[in-house]
């Protein structure tokens, strides 16, 4: 269903969970949003007085919209996300109820892929932790800083072959390492060799760079045994939701040496990051900003206003996950 639940004065936008400033302020004052509070009892009030007006949400992959809230939002028609990253929306709760969910796709695949790189240069060759070796004094007292890992020429095996894992892809080969990977499903026309699972892409390469979607389906696709196939030798990379990756097998095996290390931009519960990882050296740890910066985040903005304001006009969404239908 589209606008025909807007009537004029009502606000019929609703956005779930901080959002960029910028952002905010457009839907305050172009779209008189609604905020969803965040304290329980408040927030119970609110769908109660104001949930059957709703027509629109505007969320991020931090917050997302769960079946409850979508049960108290009896006209809500869309979800818009701000990001690529939309497993913390029920998409089978959406798609069943007819209600439309659209994403920021593209816009975010160059920087997120060169995040990706940077995190493996830095763990292999310890550039982070090298920085800190000159800061602390080591460099005078101690002497030269241990030797390293090789970069280039090295055999990468990346989860997830989609607009993102292409993009780590091309700019790898870039620097001479071969190439291979595993989908749910082989990708037609690939040029890189296909492994059939998680474990048998690890046993056969040097880094495994991990660019899946979040969600049901691949929650701890990297486990215990994909870690140790990787083995003592291997790397891990994670740019894409620290939910894909057991993140208890892989602090476990950072600590007990059976990995060398790993460069994560993301955690399996966000803010928060295992306290067992911040003393280690051989692994680079970033705040989720593999989209951050200024060029993306404004890109990023900018098409979740045309999926919501598509939405509005027509009831048809710009980049839709899932298309909106007839709610029942």
């Amino acid at each position: 269903m589209s606008s025909e639940h807007q009537t004029p004065g009502v606000r019929t936008v609703l956005q779930v969970g901080p959002l960029k400033p910028s952002l905010e302020r457009t839907l305050s004052e172009s779209h008189r949003a609604y905020v969803l509070p965040e304290e329980p009892v408040a927030r119970e009030e609110f769908l109660s007085s104001h949930g059957g007006d709703i027509t629109a949400v505007v969320t991020s992959g931090r917050s997302g919209v769960d079946a409850t809230l979508m049960k108290a939002l009896p006209h809500l028609g869309a979800i818009v996300n701000f990001g690529v990253g939309y497993d913390t929306t029920d998409i089978d709760g959406a798609t069943g109820l007819g209600i439309g969910v659209s994403n920021t796709p593209d816009v975010l695949t160059d920087c997120v892929a060169d995040t990706a790189v940077g995190l493996m240069i830095d763990v292999m060759r310890q550039f982070s932790a090298a920085d800190r070796y000159v800061r602390a004094g080591s460099w005078p007292a101690t002497g030269n800083y241990p030797l390293t890992r090789q970069v280039s020429n090295t055999r990468v095996g990346i989860i997830g072959l989609g607009r993102i894992g292409t993009a780590i892809a091309k700019r790898l080969s870039a620097f001479g390492c071969t190439i291979s990977y595993h989908n749910r499903h082989e990708v037609p026309g690939s040029p890189y060799p296909y492994a059939d699972s998680p474990v048998a892409l690890a046993a056969g390469v040097d880094v495994l760079v991990v660019a899946a979607a979040g969600g049901s389906g691949t929650r701890k696709l990297v486990d215990g045994a994909v870690i140790d196939a990787l083995g003592a030798d291997g790397y891990l990379i994670n740019i894409a939701r620290g939910s894909v990756v057991d993140e208890d097998a892989l602090v476990e095996a950072l600590r007990s040496g059976r990995l060398a290390g790993a460069g994560l931009d993301v955690f399996a519960d966000e803010p928060n990051v295992p306290e067992a990882l911040l003393a280690l050296d051989n692994v680079v740890l970033l705040p989720h900003v593999g989209s951050g910066t200024v060029e993306t985040r404004a890109a990023m903005e900018q098409l979740t206003l045309r999926n919501l304001e598509e939405y509005l006009a027509s009831g048809r969404l710009v980049t839709p996950v899932v298309e909106p239908g007839v709610r029942v």
